[in-house]
């Protein structure tokens, strides 16, 4: 008797044995597969990774402007410009549906007056932090976005002439002939794989009102009775970089 409950013992520990080596065969084998998955699976099809950067570069501005002077008002003449814009984004994925981005960029902004003979372009290089909203399949890269931001300028230029042959121009670091903070709002779309098309609007006054300078027998003010609200179309490239799997 004795003898054969040790018999029977040994064949219920083999069977025991034999059933649990394909369990952990096929456990090893998941855990490997899993491991792997996403390295050889499409970019596009990827989970969503809730943070990485992208490019963020205003590539190309065309921008125009509400000009009030002297209680009247028209829209300037166009400018376009491609230099010098550069930038980086940081973006944050809540889901495939939904998500933000901040950075820091920057743009080289301003507008175009043409009164009579005299053409006199203005402009400023900002450095800025954007804000806003992504809403859409933000996964494959197709979204609007929705936000603001706040614009540093740190060099201003002015040039006039009534003949392109015959210019006077000036720049100057850190003036005060613009306001030190200049915000602003946009709306966009974004589409696979990096290209993103901005409307972007300024509320305030592109050049300081208050601004002064000293002349012959006291101060005069250039801009008293400018009231300048800017608008961009931008074409941006906001091309991702994931981190790896």
């Amino acid at each position: 008797m004795k003898k054969l409950c040790t018999h029977f013992a040994l064949a219920s520990l083999g069977c025991l044995l034999l059933a649990q080596t394909p369990a952990i065969g096929q456990e090893d084998v998941s855990e490997k597969v899993e491991s792997h998955k996403n390295h050889f699976m499409p970019k596009g099809k990827r989970p969503v990774q809730k943070l990485y950067l992208s490019s963020g570069i205003d590539g190309y501005v065309l921008s125009t402007a509400s000009l009030t002077k002297h209680d009247v008002s028209k829209m300037t003449i166009p400018r376009f410009t491609a230099f010098f814009h550069v930038g980086v984004n940081a973006n944050y994925d809540f889901n495939k549906n939904f998500g933000l981005f901040t950075g820091v960029n920057i743009k080289n902004i301003g507008f175009i007056e043409k009164t009579g003979d005299v053409t006199t372009k203005r402009r400023v290089y900002t450095a800025g932090i954007p804000l806003a909203l992504k809403l859409g399949n933000v996964r494959h890269g197709h979204y609007f976005m929705l936000g603001g931001g706040v614009d540093f300028p740190f060099n201003f230029k002015e040039k006039t002439y009534v003949k392109r042959s015959d210019k006077e121009k000036f720049n100057e670091w850190f003036s005060d002939r613009t306001p030190a903070v200049m915000p602003y709002v946009f709306v966009g779309a974004h589409v696979h794989p990096g290209l993103a098309v901005k409307l972007q609007y300024y509320p305030t006054n592109f050049l300081n009102a208050d601004y002064s300078e000293a002349i012959e027998g006291g101060f005069y003010k250039p801009y008293a009775d400018y009231d300048v609200k800017l608008m961009m179309l931008t074409l941006s490239f906001d091309i991702s970089y994931y981190p790896k799997d």
